[in-house]
C-alpha cells in the first residue's frame, strides 16, 4: 500500500499523459492481434447478455474524508445489454460503452475497508468492513449528451442505500476517441453518513475527536472527465479522472475536518466488452 498527498500533481501530469496517449491508432496496436480480435464464445453475434469489464490500476482517497492517497489495482462492471425470452430488451448490443436512447443499467461500486489504526488521525475509530454496492439506474444518451440516475444498497460495511445522479457532454474528435465531462452528485441515507462520517461518543473517548452525528441526503458534488479509445467493438482502454467535494453533514464531520473535503479519484483501465447467448 503506498499513500501520497497533493493529488492535483499527479491528476494533471495523468490527464495529459491519457491524452497524448488516446491519440495512438489502431494499426499501432498489431503486435496483439489475437487478443483484440472477435471470435470465440464470450463474442456471440446474436448475445442475450452483454455486458463490459475493466482492469487497471488507480488512486483515491485512502478512506472517506482522507487527504491521503492509496493507489493500487482496480476494476469495473456495466451491464451493456439484456434480452429477455419473450424478446423485450434493455440497452444497446453494438459497442463499448455507448447505448443510443433510454436503457435500464446495472450500478455496482466496492468500498475498501477503513482500519482506523492504519491513519492516526483516526486511530480510534471503528472499522468499517469492506462494502459491495449493488443496484440499478436508468439512463438516456444522445450523440453528445447523456444523463443517468441509479440507486444501490451496500452489503458487509455500510449496509445502507446510497444514491447517484450524473450527467455529461459527449465528444468525439476521431473515430475511436470518446471523450467525456460533466457533474455529478453523490447522495445517502443517514445509515451510511453516519458510518463514514459520524463519531460515537464512545469513539470520541478513544480517538479524541469531537461526537458527531452524520444525517442522510446529498453529501458529495462535483466533475468527472473520461476519454475512452476503442480498438475495436470488443476492445478498448479508459482513463477516468473524479473530483468531488464533501458536502453538508460529511463536510463538517470531525473525520473530514481532520483531512480534507476535496477528494480526488483517478484510474486507468483495459476495457472488454463480452456477449453471452443462453
Amino acid at each position: 500500500m503506498i499513500t501520497f498527498r497533493n493529488p492535483a500533481v499527479w491528476a494533471t501530469a495523468f490527464a495529459g499523459a491519457l491524452l497524448f496517449g488516446s491519440e495512438a491508432k489502431a494499426q499501432d496496436l498489431n503486435i496483439l492481434p489475437g487478443l483484440l480480435s472477435a471470435g470465440g464464445v464470450l463474442d456471440n453475434p446474436d448475445p442475450d447478455v452483454v455486458f463490459s469489464i475493466g482492469l487497471g490500476a488507480g488512486g483515491r482517497p485512502a478512506y472517506f474524508g482522507s487527504d491521503e492517497y492509496e493507489y493500487g489495482a482496480t476494476g469495473s462492471f456495466q451491464f451493456d445489454y439484456v434480452r429477455f425470452p419473450n424478446g423485450f430488451s434493455f440497452g444497446s448490443a453494438n459497442a463499448v460503452g455507448f447505448s443510443q436512447g433510454a436503457s435500464v443499467v446495472g450500478s455496482v461500486r466496492y468500498i475498501d475497508e477503513r482500519i482506523s489504526m492504519d491513519y492516526p488521525e483516526i486511530d480510534g475509530l471503528d472499522d468499517i468492513d469492506r462494502t459491495f454496492e449493488v443496484g440499478m439506474g436508468v439512463a438516456y444518451e444522445q450523440e453528445y449528451y447523456r444523463a443517468y440516475g441509479a440507486a444501490r444498497y451496500g452489503f458487509f460495511g455500510h449496509e445502507a442505500f446510497v444514491g447517484e445522479l450524473g450527467a455529461d457532454y459527449i465528444s468525439r474528435p476521431v473515430r475511436g476517441l470518446t471523450l467525456t465531462v460533466g457533474p455529478r452528485i453523490e447522495l445517502g441515507d443517514s445509515k451510511f453518513t453516519d458510518t463514514y462520517f459520524g463519531v460515537t461518543p464512545e469513539e470520541s473517548v478513544e480517538s479524541g475527536l469531537d461526537a458527531y452525528s452524520a444525517g442522510g441526503g446529498l453529501y458529495s458534488a462535483g466533475l468527472e472527465a473520461t476519454a475512452l479509445y476503442q480498438f475495436n467493438p470488443l476492445w478498448g482502454v479508459r482513463g477516468r479522472l473524479n473530483w468531488s467535494r464533501l458536502l453538508d453533514d460529511a463536510a463538517d464531520s470531525p473525520i473530514t475536518l481532520a483531512g480534507d473535503d476535496d477528494q480526488f479519484r483517478i484510474k486507468i483501465e483495459l476495457i472488454r466488452r463480452i456477449a453471452l447467448d443462453f
